[in-house]
């Protein structure tokens, strides 16, 4: 579906923005304003995102499909992790400062509403060597 006008209203029907191949999986950037950033992250089974936080940008992810273990914990103590299970339907915020990291034990659809920090990460660990970067 192509980028088109609603007729006398200030709405629009968009494209995905951007589609990101991931080591995990990928990433489709749905709607990026200087507000907010929606994005469709797809977690494939037994991988994982990178253990990290975020300075500033703040999230909130709502998982659609799949099932997910959590690892959450605080900036300020990064070896005390706690494990949660992330089942479809159910929404996680995810202040700054908040370690986590999503391990997906099915294939995994998740919806992430963020603010703008598209860059701010701070990866602890990464399964595919990018510990220290903010690469794809």
């Amino acid at each position: 579906m192509a980028s088109h006008p609603v007729p006398d209203l200030k709405a629009e029907f968009l494209e995905p923005v951007r589609i990101v191949k991931k080591p995990w999986g990928r990433e489709e950037w749905l709607s990026v304003t200087d507000r907010y950033v929606l994005k469709k992250l797809v977690l494939n089974k037994g991988a994982r995102f990178s253990l990290q936080y975020h300075e500033v940008k703040e999230e909130s992810q709502h998982l659609l499909s799949g099932r997910i273990r959590m690892l959450l914990g605080k900036k300020a103590d990064p070896e005390t992790l706690e494990t949660a299970q992330f089942l479809p339907g159910e929404t996680l915020h995810i202040l700054p400062g908040t370690i986590h990291r999503a391990e997906a034990l099915e294939d995994s659809v998740i919806l992430e509403a963020s603010t703008t920090e598209l860059l701010d990460v701070v990866r602890l660990k990464d399964d595919y060597a990018r510990e220290g970067t903010n690469r794809p």
